[in-house]
């Protein structure tokens, strides 16, 4: 049986349409995850602001339609980027062994996105399932999730791998697509990594006001 070939060109055309959506959608994540870390901190001004935020979100069908889509455009993602994280333990020693070889950091950095990401995908949709379905989103239902079980701990987790993996994808973005040049790298990735400490630091603010609060 004759053996037919895709043409190099055509291949080509669409790796390279799948690259632009994920990087289209990776920049619609990372907006979406400054924009919630924002909107979650208002907390710590008062607890009945956060309940005016999500009043709002919940009476114009933000949360409704805008929670199953994001879920939509972060599992497009996923799927997107998951055309070159290799899944096979043969390959994934391979890249390893030649991470710590070449000891590049930009290595490193893909190297992180891709194992956080993994665990990012199942914390994220726990999260969503169990926050859409406990409508409305409240301060004090907030707090009592937190200061309950292990929720505290699967928050801070989520928090940290979250900030890092946008950091990560954000920098990724600007070196591989041209917006930042070689000679700005440097100083993109020192911006970068204190953009991530930065909401890492009020990501951990907003989860102690939680935990202290009175759920009473």
């Amino acid at each position: 049986m004759p053996i037919s070939y895709a043409p190099a060109g055509k291949t080509g055309k669409w790796d390279g349409a799948m690259d632009w959506l994920q990087m289209l959608s990776g920049i619609c994540l990372i907006l979406f995850v400054w924009c919630h870390a924002f909107l979650e901190s208002s907390v710590i001004i008062s607890p009945e602001l956060l309940n005016t935020i999500g009043h709002f979100l919940e009476a114009t069908g933000m949360v409704q339609v805008g929670g199953p889509l994001i879920f939509l455009v972060f599992l497009a993602h996923f799927v997107l980027a998951a055309r070159k994280i290799p899944f096979r333990f043969e390959a994934q020693a391979s890249i390893w062994h030649q991470a710590k070889m070449l000891r590049h950091g930009d290595t490193w950095t893909w190297i992180v996105q891709a194992a956080s990401a993994m665990i990012i995908l199942i914390m994220a949709a726990i999260h969503m399932w169990v926050a859409l379905s406990d409508l409305p989103i409240t301060a004090a239902k907030s707090a009592a999730r937190i200061q309950s079980g292990g929720w505290s701990i699967f928050f801070l987790f989520l928090l940290v791998l979250t900030h890092v993996h946008v950091g990560a994808g954000l920098y990724r973005i600007g070196v591989k697509w041209g917006f930042v040049k070689d000679t700005e790298r440097a100083v993109f990735l020192k911006t970068v990594t204190m953009i991530v400490f930065g909401f890492i630091g009020l990501g951990l603010i907003t989860l102690g006001r939680y935990f202290f609060m009175s759920v009473n």
